[in-house]
């Protein structure tokens, strides 16, 4: 399966100053990559770390 990454409907279509997130692959791990330059790798972090990050935000 191929992950598909995603931004933020906040950031809209012509901000590039963003991350793009890919959470689409049941119990795999986040993938998290700089909407600037996507031929960069990833960053792969747990669904857990994902879910504390984003509740603290």
């Amino acid at each position: 399966m191929t992950h598909v990454f995603r931004k933020s409907s906040y950031s809209g279509q012509t901000n590039d100053a963003c991350i793009e997130v890919a959470d689409n692959i049941p119990d795999a791990p986040i993938h998290v990559r700089d909407s600037k330059d996507t031929t960069r790798p990833a960053l792969t972090i747990s669904r857990d770390t994902w879910h504390h990050f984003v509740t603290q935000l």
